[in-house]
């Protein structure tokens, strides 16, 4: 047999619980939820566009859209099936965040690229001018031979923006 006292404590406890969780439900409902890393694009500054590359003809395509990075390099190939054809490289992986830039390539032949560095004004005063952005950074690039055996070649890099057409 239960007591009056015992059954009002019982009543408390779960009116009080109850009103704590209806406390914090609209709480937990307001907030949105955190965006995923690669789905925000949190550039400094739009340098969508081109830029050059390691030799003449050569570029690097970069562009920044609302969900993310994507782009390309177009080099020539160097291996005896390839050499003096382009071939397009898209990237796999690429991030803007800040002034801070990096890319991944899918390999074609057995070759592959990856950039990490930063962005920032350069002598260009329009868009229209080239350098208007300058990429300095570590440019490695990856070989698989036919055994297999992955090698890697790093340099410091500087890619310049190529003039944009004045759209006015």
């Amino acid at each position: 047999m239960q007591t009056p006292h015992f059954t009002s404590i019982v009543a408390f406890l779960l009116v009080f619980a109850a009103a704590s969780v209806a406390q914090k439900a609209p709480k937990d409902k307001d907030k949105a939820p955190p965006p995923a890393p690669d789905s925000v694009n949190a550039a400094a500054e739009d340098i969508s566009g081109m830029y050059t590359f390691l030799k003449e003809g050569e570029f690097l395509q970069i562009n920044l859209e609302q969900n993310g990075v994507s782009g390309y390099i177009s080099r020539e190939g160097d291996q005896e099936s390839d050499r003096g054809q382009f071939l397009d490289q898209f990237f796999s992986k690429a991030s803007v965040r800040g002034h801070d830039v990096s890319f991944l390539t899918k390999p074609v032949h057995g070759v592959w690229f990856e950039f990490k560095g930063r962005f920032n004004r350069g002598a260009g005063k329009t868009r229209a001018d080239d350098a208007y952005y300058i990429l300095r950074g570590t440019l490695t690039e990856f070989r698989s031979d036919a055994a297999s055996k992955i090698t890697s070649h790093s340099r410091e890099v500087e890619f310049k923006s190529l003039a944009e057409p004045d759209e006015s």
